[in-house]
């Protein structure tokens, strides 16, 4: 393993080059795909595994990036909690918990596109006749389970909050200087 310590001119370098991946089966996500391109942050779609999203560094072999560098780090969009509650329902439970299991050695965060989600569950306040309790019993056993979180957000935030998210893991991991 690699120890390198960059400089603050080196790290704000190579931050400037951290690339927002986007799974090609991603939909309906022309608001994040904005927010990226109006604040000039690249952007590679590529099929992902497990998630939507995460982040990468291009070869850079100036400072010492020998080969691209993928963020070991996922964040899954849901556009809304009839969404979520459709992936826990008996047909699609499977899959979602498939895709949990996937995730659960890497942070994995579910950014649910809704600030009121939270309360839309707690209330039942959704299409499907799945019970509230049963509901939010399944989700904090899949999140005990598998280590996840949720993360409720107005959508118009998404894609600052996406780039965000992923740069600080990324900074970090940088500044930790293991790879």
């Amino acid at each position: 393993m690699i120890h390198y310590a960059y400089t603050d001119s080196e790290l704000n370098k190579i931050m400037k080059t951290m690339t927002i991946v986007v799974d090609t089966r991603e939909q309906v996500n022309g608001h994040i795909m904005e927010y990226l391109r109006s604040k000039d942050v690249p952007i590679k779609l590529k099929k992902l595994d497990t998630g939507d999203y995460t982040a990468m560094l291009p070869k850079n072999e100036e400072l010492g990036i020998m080969r691209d560098i993928y963020l070991n780090s996922r964040v899954e969009r849901k556009a809304s909690v009839d969404e979520i509650v459709g992936n826990l329902g008996k047909d699609e439970r499977t899959r979602f918990e498939n895709e949990l299991i996937r995730a659960q050695n890497m942070p994995f965060t579910i950014l649910l596109e809704d600030p009121e989600g939270y309360k839309k569950i707690l209330n039942g306040t959704y299409r499907s006749k799945y019970d509230p309790l049963a509901l939010l019993g399944s989700l904090n056993t899949f999140k005990a389970r598998y280590g996840f979180e949720i993360v409720y957000l107005d959508n118009k935030f998404s894609g600052n909050w996406i780039y965000h998210h992923f740069y600080y893991q990324m900074k970090n991991f940088l500044k930790r200087g293991a790879f």
